[in-house]
């Protein structure tokens, strides 16, 4: 696990103005049978759906809206590759936060998406309001909060592949989301609800999280989950570990990571062999219909309960690795959104993430996450270039 750093202190507070009102709109292994032990205990949380389909998926809906729940902040990149925190000369200001993320870049590929969290009542706040209208996000599930700050988070890419991050965030806005704010109209319209683990951390956000993947779920929408882990935001790597499974079996879909920086499934399985697959399906459960292990430039590892396999990632020089796994959400989700058919026929689930990894390859080119989301006409054209 990346040697992590944090920090945290409050930034303040701002008073109450009539700005807080503002609202904007390779290769293939098959398996011909997919069991998954139950090694590894998780604690759960229990939601109950009441639209499935014959299939055991959720009824499709007409809409093809992602919701993204959690954290939308301010990222601090290094303009200077390959070195600590400490020893960068500069930083650039970059809108971030991993739920956010994905729903710019479902919107960039032509997709519909909404995003639902806190903000402080602060200039960073209208900055990224600002750009999540500009990339025609619906935000009517915004909420500001004049008392607290919006996070900020400065990131970096070390020379030894390993992550570091500094958080200011105590608290930060979007842990104060109370489950009164949510927008629940909004939520059972998707499709598609989409969050991580970090608003799991502290309340009320925990429980607002709670309440909209439930309502969710009763309304039948699918629901995505990236753990998205953040050590230093957690007490501790016990509590973080039971967290993020706490929610675990609830999940269609899950996307872990197996990089340096968010080694996610070694973690989660505590130090297992996060590329042994008989490893990864312990992590599996009957609830979930598709689990996604990244592997940064070597693509990814897919598993269901009727097949897997690997498809292979895009070669790229990359510049800043901040919200490759975040794009690569973003493409699989734009496409199941369109049809969850997907998830039934590997041929085209395969063609999915293939999109999908070009997506995270292209983000990669270039510092900041949002900044450098990509369109869809940029992901074929890549496409294109590597099959060529």
């Amino acid at each position: 696990m990346a040697a992590l750093h944090s920090t945290a202190f409050r930034l303040g507070s701002v008073a109450l103005s009539s700005r807080q009102e503002l609202s904007f709109r390779g290769g293939n292994v098959k398996a011909s049978a997919f069991s998954c032990p139950s090694s590894v205990s998780i604690p759960r949380l229990s939601f109950q759906s009441k639209a499935l389909g014959g299939d055991g998926l959720p009824e499709t809906k007409d809409s093809s809206l992602v919701v993204c729940f959690g954290e939308m902040l301010i990222d601090f990149v290094p303009t200077i590759s390959g070195l600590s925190l400490a020893d960068a000369p500069a930083f650039k200001k970059a809108p971030g936060g991993a739920p956010a993320n994905v729903a710019v870049g479902i919107a960039r590929l032509g997709g519909s998406s909404a995003f639902i969290g806190k903000v402080g009542e602060d200039e960073f706040a209208y900055m990224l309001a600002e750009i999540l209208k500009e990339n025609n996000v619906n935000s009517e599930g915004i909420r500001f909060d004049p008392g607290a700050r919006t996070a900020i988070a400065f990131v970096t890419l070390r020379s030894d592949g390993e992550r570091e991050f500094m958080f200011y965030r105590n608290p930060s806005a979007d842990m104060l989301l109370q489950e009164a704010e949510l927008d629940l109209d909004l939520i059972r319209k998707a499709k598609i609800f989409h969050y991580g683990s970090i608003s799991l951390i502290t309340e009320p956000c925990k429980s607002a999280h709670i309440a909209a993947a439930k309502a969710a779920k009763d309304a039948g929408v699918v629901l995505s989950y990236d753990p998205n882990l953040r050590l230093p935001l957690w007490p501790s790597a016990e509590s973080a570990r039971e967290g993020i499974l706490s929610i675990w079996d609830t999940a269609d879909i899950i996307k872990g990571s197996t990089l340096i920086s968010e080694e996610e499934i070694s973690f989660l399985t505590k130090g297992e062999d996060p590329y042994d697959d008989a490893v990864v399906r312990k992590l599996c459960h009957p609830n979930h219909k598709l689990l996604l292990v990244t592997e940064g430039p070597e693509g990814c590892r897919y598993y269901t309960k009727e097949f897997n396999g690997r498809v292979k990632g895009l070669k790229v020089d990359a510049v800043d690795t901040t919200g490759a796994g975040d794009a690569f959400v973003a493409g699989i989700l734009s496409q199941l959104a369109k049809d969850l058919s997907l998830l039934q026929n590997e041929d085209r689930l395969r063609e999915a993430l293939m999109f999908a990894n070009a997506c995270g390859a292209l983000t990669v080119k270039e510092r900041g996450a949002i900044s450098a989301l990509p369109t869809r006409e940029a992901v074929h054209n890549a496409i294109l270039h590597s099959v060529g």
